[in-house]
């Protein structure tokens, strides 16, 4: 048995595990003896085709240095006395292939009306490497995990978009994440309290009220064609494959998290009701904002201490000519950061997703810690197509992910000594 084959009954067998795993995790349930037994053979499985495969690489390593063939394998020596083996570094799960760029090339090569072009690689052969679709008859070859984890670090790693390093979202097993909120305040007349007390005095009960919140994680998806020129450019297949459709997705749901209605997508704090709306001062400008605006912010954020401010960086002229009334600057901006700063004390991030001077959104105080924000885990889906568009002579390729997200609080929770209220999120309304 071939190693690509090895490693593709593998996969299969862990993907078993997984799935397996997945249904008790999603039923609230222990797996059943069956269950247990059927576990246990995997896992031994999975045991020996892992030897084999560090064996089979071993081999092919020793064969490369002395420049014989994998089939020519030396025999296996044992090391030194009093020496420990060296243990081999695990080997990437890329099916084989050395990047994305080279898989490309691969499956574009496998469809039967690639004509004279036309090889099925080595590297693909094995059953459990292909994806059948409903209506695709030839179906489509599944991207290596190695291949499809790059996608997912670049879109929730360390990105170049604020929003997602801002609201980072946790794994998760299911695609529904259940919890339990309480929206009660300690000076409210609900939830749990706290009395003074009297010796011998009867002690008053109180009660949490907890209220269930689902969260529904929804699918986002990125579908690209590549052209026949694009595929025999390596660096830039590469370059679409990983970059492009990351950044596109990645740009989606940070937008879905600030704007998103909560319709099949993640329900964005601008978009709900926890959200609070700062009236503008009274004959105020259009396309201005005034030190009493970012004032009146301020006032109305539950937890400034772990807030920051969002901005369209259209703002910047009118920041520059903010001062208290003793001409103190509120906005000191750190030019390392181009330029970034603080206003009032907290962080202001720029970003490309507030809207622009005037309009609702232009400038938002938010705490992250007042959004959740849920991802599902492992379940990220990346195929090609091998024949979809052959005829027009593109290629498609598919990434699927599924993200949901809602803020935290319902509604604004009111002050214990004033009438105003106050939230993780606040914005400035309209100046037109």
């Amino acid at each position: 048995m071939n190693l690509a084959v090895l490693k593709a009954e593998a996969r299969a067998t862990a993907q078993r595990q997984q799935e397996r795993l997945q249904k008790a995790i999603d039923e609230d349930r222990d797996l059943t003896a069956e269950e247990e037994t059927a576990d246990a053979d995997d896992k031994a499985k999975l045991a020996r085709l892992t030897a084999q495969i560090q064996r089979a690489e071993q081999a092919m390593t020793a064969a490369a240095a002395i420049g014989a063939t994998p089939a020519q394998t030396p025999p296996a020596t044992a090391p030194p006395a009093g020496t420990v083996p060296a243990q081999p570094r695990a080997a990437l799960d890329n099916g084989g292939f050395r990047d994305m760029a080279e898989f490309a090339q691969a499956v574009r090569c496998a469809n039967p009306q690639a004509g004279q072009g036309f090889r099925v690689d080595d590297r693909l052969a094995a059953p459990t490497n292909v994806h059948m679709e409903g209506g695709d008859e030839m179906g489509s070859y599944l991207v290596p995990p190695e291949f499809r984890q790059q996608i997912t670090d670049l879109v929730f790693g360390n990105g170049n978009d604020p929003i997602m390093d801002l609201i980072s979202p946790e794994a998760t097993g299911a695609n529904r994440v259940v919890g339990l909120g309480d929206e009660t305040t300690p000076w409210g007349s609900t939830g749990v309290k706290a009395f003074w007390r009297s010796e011998a005095e009867q002690m008053r009960p109180t009660r949490s009220q907890l209220t269930p919140r689902e969260t529904k994680l929804n699918e986002v998806y990125a579908f690209v064609l590549a052209t026949e020129e694009l595929l025999q450019d390596a660096p830039r297949v590469a370059g679409l494959l990983t970059n492009h459709a990351s950044a596109a997705i990645r740009w989606t749901v940070a937008d879905a998290f600030m704007y998103g209605d909560g319709v099949d997508k993640p329900l964005g704090w601008m978009a709900s009701p926890a959200a609070i709306t700062v009236a503008k001062d009274a004959g105020q400008a259009a396309a201005t904002i005034s030190r009493f605006n970012i004032a009146r912010m301020f006032a109305r954020m539950i937890q400034p201490s772990g807030a920051s401010w969002l901005a369209n960086s259209e703002i910047l002229p009118s920041l520059m000519e903010i001062a208290s009334q003793a001409g103190q600057p509120l906005w000191y901006p750190n030019y390392q950061d181009a330029p970034g700063g603080t206003l009032l004390g907290r962080p202001i991030i720029f970003n490309e997703h507030s809207r622009s001077l005037g309009q609702r959104g232009d400038i938002q105080f938010v705490n992250p810690n007042g959004y959740e924000a849920f991802r599902r885990q492992n379940a990220a889906t990346f195929a090609e197509s091998i024949h979809l568009y052959f005829d027009y002579a593109l290629t498609a390729y598919r990434w699927m992910f599924r993200i949901g997200g809602q803020p935290v609080l319902s509604k604004p929770v009111p002050m214990a000594n004033s009438q105003t209220t106050k939230s993780h999120f606040v914005t400035l309304a309209e100046r037109a």
